[in-house]
């Protein structure tokens, strides 16, 4: 019998929060940073348009969607791609860009895609360190070499909540090689209200070696139909359309997509919601010793160096009472710390009553 062959990946699989705990029919998930109040009302009713036409092939192009994401954020049509979720795209970048041995620089704890899309296609990933779980403009810069090709960085960045400010990033491009592709992600940029932070399509939107990437699986509440979107130079946006998959971003989706971005009051309360809850939330826990980052995102790093429990043991004690958090052990490495998302009203003031029946006890 001859056997097949086939490339053998040294790589850590992605392991995303759970979401189900055997003993409960129904839990508070707050481990993955979905959205809070779900989706929109308009996108609700346009899923449950019984007319849609799914033995039809979808829009290859999201001409639609693309159309309003260039009239929503003022950014020009032909440099707006979509895919299947922002990882896709993030996935053909890396297709696009990387040859073997290469290198891709990523903060030392980030969005744990880059690094495993950039490993696939054999590109050497090189960790910067951060400072106080902030990225560090110094230490990327000290990484690169004549072989870096890609940096990647969240802004905010998961899991840490952390932001460098417009001037930081402005900085990070200046000083990076002109042929070395900047990506920035800005799927938590919604959240951000701070003076002194601008979004990379705010800043970057005329550079030709930054690429930036947008999600609607955060703000907009459309997780599971995976769709997203990339701003970049026109150059690059046509070579990615070549090796796009020809149908990857589904009716449903794009309709989905475009409803979304249409409903500005939706937006408008999720965010008033999310600065709310996530300040509640900082308050609360400091009561007993678990320290978070400054408000930044939909979620909160906990770190438990002060508090009586281990993030381990808290974490298990929340599970047996039905509440999941994200562990940051599993890929990220980050010991003693857990992420939680900022929930909706109810799913909130329930771990708050939780957390209080354990520390009370």
């Amino acid at each position: 019998m001859t056997n097949v062959s086939f490339k053998k990946f040294r790589i850590e699989t992605y392991k995303p929060g759970k979401s189900t705990i055997k003993s409960f029919k129904k839990v508070i998930k707050l481990s993955a940073n979905e959205s809070a109040l779900g989706m929109s009302p308009r996108v609700k009713k346009v899923i449950s348009n019984k007319n849609f036409k799914f033995f039809r092939y979808p829009d290859g192009k999201s001409k639609r969607l693309r159309e309003q994401i260039s009239k929503k954020f003022k950014c020009e049509i032909d440099k707006i791609i979509c895919g299947a979720g922002s990882d896709e795209i993030i996935q053909m970048l890396c297709q696009l860009f990387i040859r073997p041995k290469d290198e891709v620089i990523v903060p030392q704890y980030s969005f744990l895609m880059y690094r495993i899309y950039a490993k696939i296609v054999d590109a050497n990933v090189i960790f910067a360190k951060e400072k106080k779980f902030k990225i560090s403009i110094s230490e990327i810069i000290k990484k690169v070499t004549k072989k870096t090709k890609i940096v990647f960085l969240a802004n905010p960045n998961n899991p840490t909540g952390t932001y460098l400010t417009k001037f930081e990033l402005l900085e990070l491009r200046k000083k990076l090689r002109k042929n070395i592709l900047l990506v920035v992600d800005d799927a938590y940029a919604e959240y951000m209200k701070n003076q002194d932070y601008k979004s990379g399509l705010e800043l970057f939107r005329n550079k030709n070696n930054v690429f930036i990437l947008r999600t609607f699986s955060k703000i907009y509440g459309l997780s599971s139909l995976r769709i997203g979107w990339g701003y970049g130079s026109k150059k690059i946006i046509d070579a990615l359309n070549i090796i796009k998959p020809p149908f990857n971003v589904n009716e449903v989706a794009q309709k989905a997509a475009i409803e979304s971005l249409k409903d500005n009051k939706f937006i408008s309360r999720s965010i008033k919601h999310n600065v709310v809850y996530a300040n509640k939330l900082k308050i609360f826990l400091n009561k007993y010793n678990i320290r978070s980052n400054e408000v930044s995102a939909n979620f909160l790093l906990l770190n438990f160096a002060k508090c009586k429990l281990k993030a381990t043991t808290f974490y298990k004690k929340l599970k047996k009472r039905g509440i999941i958090l994200r562990s940051t052990e599993d890929g990220y490495k980050i010991k003693n710390m857990l992420r939680l998302t900022i929930g909706s009203k109810s799913d909130n003031l329930k771990f708050m009553k939780l957390v209080e029946n354990i520390f009370n006890k």
